[in-house]
């Protein structure tokens, strides 16, 4: 009987520590992976192409006059954002991909030179200005800032936000911020490749592992961030994306869907 207890610890603990299974896979030909949404449509890029695919159809928002997307930002599928770095433009469109609203940053009052953005909700985006290096939080109907962090020293790598936080990965550190501007946090780490968010954790890749974060906001000496790493088979994470109840990875040819569930150690 001993021995029986035995194994089932045993066991128990090799279930744990073994890897995510995946619930599906799809082949998805896409330059870059965006995300797929409640209703299981999925959003990528291909060839300077926004496109939106699944139950409610196929879409799709080009203008290659701007260049190419350097980042889309679903956080409010009614109205996704898409940056444009390489022409300092942010273009909202709607559920069907049809244009809405357009911010031309070399035209606005005062000219900001923008890295990286985000949508902060309400008329408003997250703006990282490369001259200054500082994150500004921007109000593009009334064409101000409404706040300015300090300047932040490094190079930044990625951003990620919610309409709360901004996070903001740099060579050798995670930042966050918070709406009115001011600095919370900063996560010494040497490197990584991209950052998303979910649920105020923040999940970074980085040499195809990937790592959670949680609530970086509120770390400090005395309350660091927990740090856990996400076990996952043997793929390629290309591009990443999570919702409440599902991590979805593409690696380039296909894409994998795991439950989203929190990791034990």
């Amino acid at each position: 009987m001993r021995y029986f207890f035995l194994f089932i610890i045993v066991f128990t603990y090799q279930l744990s520590a073994q890897p995510k299974v995946a619930l599906s896979t799809v082949a998805l030909n896409a330059t870059v992976y965006i995300g797929t949404d409640a209703y299981k449509n999925s959003y990528f890029i291909t060839k300077m192409a926004f496109y939106k695919q699944g139950p409610d159809g196929t879409f799709v928002f080009k203008d290659f006059s701007l260049g190419p997307i350097e980042k889309v930002d679903l956080i409010n599928p009614l109205k996704i954002m898409l940056f444009y770095e390489q022409t300092n433009t942010v273009v909202f469109v709607d559920n069907r991909l049809n244009e809405v609203e357009r911010i031309t940053f070399n035209n606005v009052p005062e000219f900001v030179n923008i890295g990286a953005a985000g949508n902060a909700g309400n008329n408003r985006l997250w703006v990282f200005n490369i001259d200054t290096q500082q994150l500004e939080l921007y109000d593009y109907r009334l064409q101000r800032k409404l706040q300015t962090s300090l300047p932040i020293s490094g190079k930044l790598t990625a951003l990620t936000s919610n309409f709360n936080y901004c996070y903001l990965l740099f060579e050798d550190k995670l930042a966050t911020y918070n709406v009115y501007g001011s600095f919370l946090s900063e996560i010494r780490m040497n490197g990584g490749d991209f950052i998303v968010q979910n649920d105020e954790d923040v999940w970074v890749v980085k040499s195809n592992e990937v790592f959670r974060y949680a609530e970086p906001g509120l770390h400090s000496p005395e309350k660091p961030s927990e740090v856990k790493k996400i076990k996952l088979p043997e793929i390629t994470v290309k591009q990443l994306h999570l919702t409440q109840d599902f991590l979805y990875i593409y690696d380039g040819k296909t894409l994998h869907q795991f439950t989203n569930n929190q990791p034990k150690n």
